[in-house]
């Protein structure tokens, strides 16, 4: 459990908070490129890590993030005109480009010059992998961006989808470094063998003992690296992933070749953005995109213009009960939504961490609000983070590898681990005892 000065600390992200200063030293995505499509395109509301923001892209098609409210009265930047590379506020005519610079001040009494007296909040943006990254700190401490292997990556090797998550960016994580959930869960009441192929990775293997274990966890440059084990029928199931900070996980289930990031976006205390991301070496093929667009386990129906899941909170997820009876474990009807159900609230949207009982299976859980408290006390401190400057240490990638009952655990942890920068496949097929 953490005490209550710990849970604030690690759940509030505003600015001048401990962990939200800690957030403003990464690159972090803030929403999808097609979300601000094209030149001169309408201007989008944004919030993030508590802050009131607008996107928009110039003549030029450079994306720019500035504040909500213009700086001469506080008009909505929102309902500004877009044009010629600026976005111009419909109050007074102030103009902004995407740098926060004033460009044309044309009520001013005081001169043309007046305007170069003038800014508007702004922060760094690039698009990179089909979505807007945003640098909200100071200025002289701006990073390189990290260097994962999907940032350049052709649009076709790539497929992201967003929804909004209604609880804390804290606990919407955590469950991506919970691995003894998945046998409950995600189960079926037939022996899983309904989707077995989509938990274990194989078809013919079933879980002996449902409740994977950490087996090894160390601290990495960017973050934490975390190997886990499960017992199958014919074998054991070994595993690498791997947290990074602030919010970027290796997790998930992906089609063969697919690798998985899911990353979790502070919207404010209370709301997350959730970017679920799969990338692979080669295109992924149309019936994968299918898949992860519409398939049983992947993705939750969206309320039509919104980023917000059809069933949520307010519907009880339409939770089944006779197929929680007689076939699913849960009754809510796939992977994403059985796991949003249980994080939107515990305790609440921010999730009452005095009033835990953790045990050795939430090993990772620990070591990562560990990690976060100690390096957001470091900054307050004025040491500032070094995984931000470590971009190449985010290359990092999931394994997961068969092997025979027979193979020592040391042996098969060493293996997925040598394999953490691999271009291979993330699922190996079971090799020969040793």
């Amino acid at each position: 459990m953490l005490t209550k000065e710990d849970n604030e600390m690690i759940t509030q992200v505003g600015p001048g908070t401990p962990m939200g200063e800690l957030f403003r030293r990464f690159w972090l995505p803030v929403m999808l490129s097609e979300e601000v499509p094209g030149a001169d395109s309408t201007p989008v509301r944004l919030q993030i890590l508590g802050e009131s923001l607008i996107a928009f892209k110039d003549s030029d098609g450079k994306v720019g993030i500035i504040d909500a409210y213009c700086p001469h009265r506080g008009a909505p930047m929102f309902f500004g005109r877009n044009e010629e590379c600026g976005l111009r506020c419909v109050y007074h005519g102030w103009k902004f480009d995407v740098d926060g610079k004033c460009t044309d001040l044309p009520n001013s009494p005081e001169g043309e010059t007046y305007k170069d007296k003038v800014t508007i909040a702004s922060y760094p943006a690039v698009e990179k992998a089909g979505m807007v990254w945003a640098y909200m700190g100071p200025k002289d401490k701006q990073p390189p961006m990290p260097a994962f292997d999907f940032m350049d990556m052709p649009a076709e090797n790539t497929y992201v989808m967003k929804f909004v998550l209604k609880c804390n960016y804290l606990q919407g994580m955590e469950g991506d470094y919970d691995p003894s959930h998945a046998g409950y869960l995600h189960s079926t009441l037939d022996d899983n063998a309904s989707n077995q192929a989509v938990l274990v990775g194989q078809v013919g293997n079933t879980f002996e003992d449902p409740m994977p274990r950490y087996v090894d966890i160390e601290d990495t440059e960017a973050g934490l690296e975390m190997v886990s084990k499960a017992q199958l029928s014919s074998g054991q199931l070994v595993g690498l992933g791997h947290w990074m900070m602030p919010i970027f996980c290796t997790a998930g289930i992906a089609g063969p070749g697919i690798f998985s990031s899911n990353m979790r976006i502070p919207i404010d205390d209370e709301n997350t953005m959730f970017f679920r991301f799969r990338w692979s070496f080669e295109p992924i093929p149309d019936y994968e995109i299918k898949e992860y667009k519409y398939g049983n386990y992947t993705h939750p129906e969206l309320v039509p213009g919104t980023f917000l899941p059809a069933e949520n909170m307010e519907n009880d997820y339409k939770i089944d009960r006779v197929a929680q009876k007689n076939y699913s474990y849960t009754g809510i009807k796939n992977f994403p939504l059985q796991d949003i159900a249980m994080m939107e609230d515990q305790w609440g949207p921010i999730a009452d961490r005095t009033q835990e009982h953790l045990l050795t299976s939430d090993e990772g859980i620990i070591r990562v609000r560990q990690r976060l408290i100690r390096t957001a006390r470091k900054l307050m401190e004025g040491t500032e983070p070094t995984e931000p400057w470590a971009p190449e240490a985010y290359k990092v990638k999931t394994v997961r590898q068969f092997f025979p009952s027979d193979v020592p655990l040391d042996k098969a942890v060493a293996e997925v681990k040598s394999q953490r920068f691999t271009t291979r496949r993330p699922m190996i097929e079971m090799e020969a005892g040793g």
